[in-house]
């Protein structure tokens, strides 16, 4: 076979294991051997969704869930080889390609980034910054850990489950995802003033604590000292949750 046949060949297989009612099966396989390759593959694929979505999975009765499932595999098409980023794959489907059918839950595509975010950080190869002693939160600078995000949602999607099932949006919810230190994942609710703080830390241009304070109370209108008070507080709060780390300090000029 030349390689441009061999190349329609697997094409043709392909079309069929994706979507084994819609396409004809190839020629010259046997039938038994199609049907295993075709479970085989949605079986991986399932289990790797269910085992990456597990809170949206539980929403579903078993005929649903593959259904959705299977239009995955049917209507999408991968840009990653790799089985560890279906996850993310799907995601991507569920935000630009799939229409939420009537079972669907109107947070399904914020249930799943949440749950894809924990994984996200579960398997990254970052570090938390290293623990400190005695830190001086405002006069040190303010570093966001590599494995914390910042989120924001119109569902309390940190507390979704099969025993609470929001039908409307509400106001916006701020989680604080992260690794710590124990490669333990955590999540903090926070409120609008405490996100802002946080996603002030994230773009600090090298600022100390009480510079982004001040920052935050201008933009408030907040009262500075009860700011500061409130803000060193929740400042602590982050480094001892390993959250922040301090940026490192330039060596002085000899």
């Amino acid at each position: 076979m030349s390689g441009a046949g061999l190349r329609e060949s697997q094409f043709e297989m392909a079309r069929y294991l994706r979507s084994p009612s819609g396409e004809g099966a190839p020629q010259g396989i046997e039938q038994r051997r199609l049907d295993i390759y075709r479970r085989l593959v949605y079986n991986n694929i399932e289990g790797f969704i269910s085992g990456g979505f597990p809170v949206l999975r539980s929403l579903y009765q078993d005929t649903d869930w593959h259904e959705l499932v299977r239009a995955f595999v049917e209507q999408h098409r991968c840009h990653s080889p790799y089985f560890l980023e279906i996850s993310q794959e799907f995601i991507h489907f569920l935000m630009h390609e799939y229409q939420p059918r009537e079972v669907d839950p109107p947070f399904i595509t914020e249930l799943a980034h949440y749950e894809w975010v924990e994984l996200a950080l579960d398997v990254s190869e970052a570090q938390p910054p290293p623990a400190q002693s005695a830190v001086d939160v405002l006069s040190a600078v303010p570093m966001l850990s590599p494995l914390a995000w910042l989120l924001s949602y119109q569902y309390p999607v940190h507390r979704i489950g099969p025993s609470f099932r929001p039908a409307i949006a509400g106001p916006p919810t701020y989680l604080l995802v992260y690794r710590d230190r124990q490669e333990k994942m955590r999540f903090m609710e926070l409120n609008a003033v405490s996100a802002r703080l946080v996603e002030l830390a994230r773009d600090n241009a090298g600022v100390s604590g009480a510079e982004l304070l001040q920052d935050l109370a201008a933009e408030t209108g907040m009262e500075a000292a009860m700011l500061t008070e409130f803000g060193a507080s929740q400042l602590a709060e982050l480094y001892e949750c390993s959250v922040l780390g301090q940026a490192p300090v330039a060596p002085a000029n000899q």
